[in-house]
């Protein structure tokens, strides 16, 4: 196999057009140069960007066949061999956002690029996309799988459902006290609430927190904590679903309706109950309709059921006829919200449920109602590339539309290879966030 000496990857690395070379040489004289081949790299920075000044850099060439990998700065003179591969690059640097000057790390990625002499000389365009690094202070939705699997009938199927937090920072936080809610209000009906708290708390009719005295349940930076309706491997019930029971938490409810009860899994522990509208047991909205935040609460359940009390009404008009409906659920500061996620689905959406300064956007799973296409598939929050400990980068600028990649296969199933469909066709990808493909991990010593 040819070899290709990485000629200069000490540019300057300015915003633009940079030249890199590349030379090939035979395994018996590594020395003589019989071919040089040259990459462009050009860089596109994010909206509102300006004067981009790089302190340093690192380059890593991941091979897609091998799982090699071999990490360059700009300070070095790297050797790599040809192949096809997927090459990071994330700087740290200073910048200007909208005027305001900013410090932080832009990176990008290409996939799949083949790295070959070139007979003709011309040099290849890589381009690359910039992106900032969100600054994340805490816990972060990374995804939600609310739709649900089907049985090989087509049946529906219920239990499987789960929410995935990360840790995006440098330093280990407490997932103790989080709450997770659903929202009361739906991203299909527009009425005036009044009053409107919107921009003070969420309405919401689903309360339910992890336990914990504030240090029990540490989550690493680059770990993720599972949350989950029912944590059994469900596939006895439905070989078309997967695994649930290495999830960390479930919610579990004490049904009082005799024909439909809640199981509750001996190897997961229970998330504590504050509140939930069910009197049976709680499910995720399988069609998308309701938004999801996670908290930090600031009180006890006892203060929460007293002092967080949302009394509200709206007028509702059906062929021609109005009546004013008074209804009463509970209130999520907004200031405790840590991240929140609205949902909808496209032909039905008339507006976001939870406030801009939360969500300014929102994600789905079907584009329609009852789209059954939305069936093993979730929402997954985009991916940006690695930092230098090799923890994931995800993208968060509280915006889902820009956040979350829609109608992916859910990390779950790729992960277990299961089912993608009701007629059973195992999952054979893995990707960083549906989109993005896995390299592999092996790294040169």
């Amino acid at each position: 196999m040819n070899k290709f000496r990485f000629i200069s990857l000490s540019a300057s690395f300015v915003v633009g057009i940079t030249a890199f070379f590349f030379v090939s040489c035979t395994p018996q004289d590594e020395d003589k140069v019989l071919e040089q081949v040259s990459f462009v790299i050009d860089r596109e920075l994010p909206e509102g960007v300006s004067d981009l000044q790089v302190k340093s850099e690192e380059v890593s060439f991941v091979n897609v066949t091998t799982g090699e990998v071999k990490k360059y700065s700009s300070s070095t003179e790297p050797h790599i061999n040809g192949g096809l591969y997927n090459i990071h690059y994330q700087a740290e640097s200073t910048y200007s956002l909208n005027g305001a000057k900013r410090k932080g790390r832009l990176v990008a990625q290409l996939h799949e690029i083949i790295l070959l002499p070139s007979k003709s000389g011309k040099s290849i365009v890589l381009h690359f996309k910039l992106h900032i690094v969100p600054t994340v202070k805490d816990l972060i939705i990374e995804e939600i799988f609310f739709a649900g699997t089907l049985h090989p009938s087509g049946k529906q199927y219920n239990g499987d459902n789960y929410v995935v937090l990360y840790n995006g920072t440098d330093k280990t936080l407490y997932a103790d006290g989080i709450a997770f809610c659903e929202t009361e209000f739906l991203s299909c009906n527009n009425f005036d609430y009044v009053p409107d708290i919107r921009h003070e708390a969420v309405c919401v009719h689903a309360v339910y927190v992890i336990p914990g005295n504030g240090k029990e349940h540490p989550v690493k930076p680059g770990e993720r904590f599972i949350f989950c309706d029912t944590g059994i491997d469900h596939r006895t019930n439905n070989p078309n679903s997967f695994d649930l029971t290495k999830a960390d938490y479930e919610w579990y409810d004490v049904s009082t309706v005799p024909t439909h009860h809640d199981f509750d899994s001996p190897v997961v522990p229970n998330m504590d109950k504050w509140y939930c509208y069910t009197f049976s047991f709680f499910i995720l909205h399988k069609r998308g309709y309701r938004s999801y935040i996670i908290a930090r609460t600031e009180t006890t359940k006892q203060k929460f059921l007293k002092d967080y009390v949302y009394k509200f009404s709206y007028k509702f008009t059906h062929n021609g006829l109005s009546t004013i409906v008074r209804s009463s659920y509970y209130k999520m500061p907004n200031a405790w919200v840590i991240d929140g996620v609205n949902l909808s689905v496209e032909t039905e959406y008339k507006f976001n449920v939870l406030p801009e300064e939360i969500d300014a956007g929102w994600s789905y799973c079907g584009r329609s109602d009852k789209d059954r296409s939305r069936f093993f598939r979730s929402i997954r929050r985009k991916y940006l590339g690695k930092d230098a400990n090799g923890n994931k980068i995800l993208q968060d600028t509280n915006n889902s539309t820009e956040d979350f990649n829609p109608m992916v296969i859910p990390s779950l199933i790729e992960e277990q290879g299961t089912a993608i469909d009701a007629q059973g066709t195992p999952c054979k990808t893995k990707t960083y966030d549906g989109i993005v493909p896995i390299d592999t991990k092996k790294h040169e010593l």
